[in-house]
């Protein structure tokens, strides 16, 4: 109660100007509830980058009439994150899993940020997707599936969850729960608005965001006086602009693509399910896809705690090394945005060096993690070959 009563009391002080994290629900998100109520998805408007269930959490205010749009969201991500501390407490298995106090501590190391972005929203589907496919009956396998398909279509990337899924049976039920409430929710989406899948427009357009590990490559580049490129706010986010950054994009692109290659490799080849290995699969695949991503929002940061917090309720999870590196991580992307947001955009040292250690522990983060994932579950003990 103390940590989320220090996040609203940050969050009522916010300015709305350069970097105010609460600007995007007293604006951008209304604006977008306006035209859902009109019932069509935002046309034509390049800050609309997102999958169409990500327009059910943006309308879900209005389900709280006595409150104004930004309170009613502000108390449903609040709900959210109670459904998480809940649901990770009831998982931890053991007084040495500590996964609801990730959570709780976390979280605040990002500020007032989360209660004005709906990541938490996602990271709680997430979060209950994981836990809901442990259960030893197919109901529950199904949820899980269910949950992740949900949001997949709110922000794609809880379509990971579903990557560590034991082979046989339970894939099989997950899978298909997934499928099937995918097909049923676009369809009804479709049916009930227009332009539901206008966001596919947008997403092509993207740039290198500075807060990115490219970004970083470019910022250290401009430091340094080798390229000579600028910084300009499109598609709603700050990117570079100039020389060879579409090439960082297509580069960081071909990445992703390694990256799903090698979870598919490891999904094919790992012989050892514990457990803990859907949970360490899960933040592994997520922090291969950040990492690897043209745009690195500090709202990522509440995906990647929420899945961390998930791992530590499991004894035998592989993770805990990299938990001790995305904390760190989470304090420094609050540094860069909002407190120090003026000096990262101008590519000062010292926002420059905030950029540089988070982006540094993340992917460190993600070595280490595809490592420890690969070598629990694929990696033959000599033994074996005797």
């Amino acid at each position: 109660m103390v940590t989320r009563a220090g996040m609203l009391l940050l969050l009522l002080r916010d300015s709305l100007g350069v970097g105010g994290v609460g600007r995007e629900v007293h604006v951008l998100y209304q604006h977008w509830y306006r035209q859902f109520a009109h019932g069509t998805f935002p046309v034509g408007d390049v800050t609309w980058q997102y999958p169409p269930g990500a327009g059910l959490v943006i309308m879900s205010p209005g389900a709280l009439p006595w409150l104004t749009y930004f309170q009613a969201f502000v108390a449903l991500t609040l709900l959210a994150d109670a459904a998480v501390v809940l649901a990770l407490a009831r998982a931890d298995s053991h007084r040495l899993t500590h996964g609801s106090w990730v959570w709780v501590c976390g979280l605040p190391l990002l500020l007032h940020l989360p209660l004005a972005r709906y990541d938490v929203q996602v990271t709680a589907l997430a979060v209950l997707a994981l836990l809901a496919m442990k259960s030893r009956f197919a109901v529950g396998r199904v949820l899980g599936g269910a949950l992740a398909a949900v949001g997949a279509l709110v922000k794609v990337w809880p379509v990971l969850t579903l990557i560590g899924t034991p082979r046989g049976r339970t894939t099989r039920e997950t899978w298909t729960a997934a499928a099937v409430t995918a097909a049923a929710l676009l369809t009804t989406l479709a049916l009930c608005f227009s332009d539901s899948l206008g966001f596919l427009r947008q997403q092509g357009s993207r740039g290198v965001q500075i807060e990115s590990l490219g970004g970083t490559a470019l910022a250290l580049g401009r430091a340094s006086g080798v390229w000579p490129g600028t910084v300009e706010y499109r598609y709603g986010a700050f990117e570079y602009v100039g020389p060879y950054v579409s090439s960082i994009g297509r580069f960081a692109l071909l990445l992703t693509v390694l990256a799903f290659v090698w979870l598919l490799l490891w999904r094919l080849r790992a012989r050892t399910w514990t457990a803990a290995t859907p949970l360490d699969a899960a933040l592994a695949a997520v922090l291969l896809f950040t990492v690897t991503s043209r745009v690195i929002s500090p709202q990522y940061m509440v995906w990647l705690l929420g899945l961390a917090a998930v791992c530590l309720t499991c004894r035998e999870t592989v993770m805990r090394p990299v938990v001790l590196l995305l904390l760190p991580a989470a304090a420094l992307s609050s540094l860069a945005y909002p407190v120090l947001y003026d000096e990262v955009v101008a590519g000062t040292d010292r926002g420059l060096a905030v950029m540089v250690v988070r982006n540094g522990l993340l992917l460190a983060a993600a070595v280490v993690a595809a490592r420890r994932l690969w070598t629990a579950s694929v990696a033959v003990r000599q033994d074996d070959d005797v």
